[in-house]
């Protein structure tokens, strides 16, 4: 078993569950050891799916011993190259407390963010080709198959046209459009995603790029069939979940974690 997972018992092979679920580690110097790491992993696999563009795009976890204070790539710093020591932390104040200056719109989006939204470890902003193109239509995702039905009920549209994000004001606007959903597409912008683990937000990042291109690529051969409402729902229940979105993001981050542990 991969380093890092908690059995819940004997799964039942008859039901579509989780057989694992993220340690609970506290308030711990351990905790934040594993935030960095797991972080870092994040970068570094998103780097190699291409989800990044040039020094575009941050992730944020928040620090497990000091609250109102959170982790954040150094401006500049390769994805796929990422390392615990890369982080910089920084207070909601604004307050550089350790490593190296951040991206200014790491900051307007990520300190609103986690200010808001107490119950979220960690969010995931970017521009990726497919949720951009997507971005640009100023619409939702369409239940148009199982996979992204555990983000189509549960993401918003942040309808204001935006260039770069620098004001705390904009940071803030865009909190209280994703109130307390998951996803975020913005309008003619990229994704942002949030969980309550760093495995979770980084594999709703992941869905809402995959189904931006499934839904452009099946709107460009006809008309989409949607799934009912009913059948959607039933199915979100069971990978919508924060454990399902931990549990979906561990075979794909677990070589990133091997290399950095």
């Amino acid at each position: 078993m991969a380093q890092g997972w908690t059995m819940t018992g004997p799964a039942n092979p008859f039901k579509f569950q989780a057989s694992a679920r993220p340690p609970v580690l506290g308030a711990t110097e351990d905790a934040r050891a594993n935030a960095k790491v797991r972080l870092a992993a994040a970068f570094r696999l998103l780097g190699t799916l291409g989800l990044n563009t040039g020094v575009a795009g941050h992730l944020t976890v928040r620090d497990p011993v000091l609250p109102d204070h959170f982790w954040v790539n150094a401006f500049g710093r390769p994805y796929a190259s990422m390392r615990p020591d890369d982080l910089t932390l920084v207070r909601h104040s604004g307050d550089v407390v350790h490593g190296r200056a951040i991206n200014a719109a790491a900051f307007a989006i990520h300190a609103e963010l986690h200010r808001a939204r107490p119950d979220v470890h960690c969010v995931v902003h970017g521009h990726p080709v497919h949720g951009t193109a997507f971005a640009a239509l100023g619409r939702r995702l369409l239940p148009i198959n199982q996979d992204v039905c555990a983000v189509s009920e549960d993401h918003v549209v942040y309808g204001e046209p935006s260039g770069l994000v620098v004001e705390l004001d904009e940071g803030r606007r865009i909190a209280e459009a994703l109130a307390t959903h998951k996803a975020a597409i913005l309008l003619n912008h990229g994704l942002l995603t949030v969980g309550q683990t760093v495995d979770e937000a980084v594999w709703w990042f992941i869905l809402m790029d995959r189904s931006c291109q499934i839904q452009l690529l099946a709107e460009a051969a006809g008309t989409p069939r949607v799934l009912p409402p009913d059948v959607a729902r039933g199915i979100a229940r069971q990978i919508g979940t924060a454990a399902f979105g931990w549990f979906q993001c561990q075979p794909l981050i677990g070589p990133y974690l091997a290399q950095l542990q």
